[in-house]
């Protein structure tokens, strides 16, 4: 229940954000990369690394934040809701044009939550 889109913001010409943005359909979650691993799966990022990219520090995350104790998992959990946005920034050489990867993630609503999904993405760096 999530529509993903991506953005690449440069900031030098070594260092890109990579932004993916998470579109909520009214009532479900996303939760954070920030969890346990005795709950629902966190939304994770794969790159397909060489030794010509490189993450800068742990990807951020910002939007619609619920935190507290979920019912459904009986702990307690930090999701968003409606939108949340993560940023990762890379470092790269500068011969490299495009960084792809998979990212995971699960949606629930309170009464069900789905199968995670794992969904490829491929930024183009300009």
């Amino acid at each position: 229940m999530a529509v993903w889109s991506y953005q690449v913001k440069k900031i030098s010409a070594t260092e890109y954000d990579l932004v993916f943005v998470a579109d909520m359909e009214n009532g479900w979650y996303i939760y954070s990369q920030f969890i346990g691993d005795e709950g629902p799966i966190p939304t994770s990022f794969q790159y397909d690394l060489n030794n010509n990219v490189q993450l800068v520090g742990k990807s951020k995350e910002a939007g619609y934040k619920k935190e507290g104790f979920d019912e459904i998992f009986g702990m307690n959990l930090i999701k968003f809701g409606k939108e949340v946005t993560f940023t990762q920034r890379i470092k790269v050489s500068t011969n490299v044009k495009e960084v792809v990867g998979n990212l995971t993630y699960m949606t629930c609503n309170d009464e069900q939550c789905l199968p995670p999904t794992e969904v490829p993405f491929s930024f183009i760096l300009k």
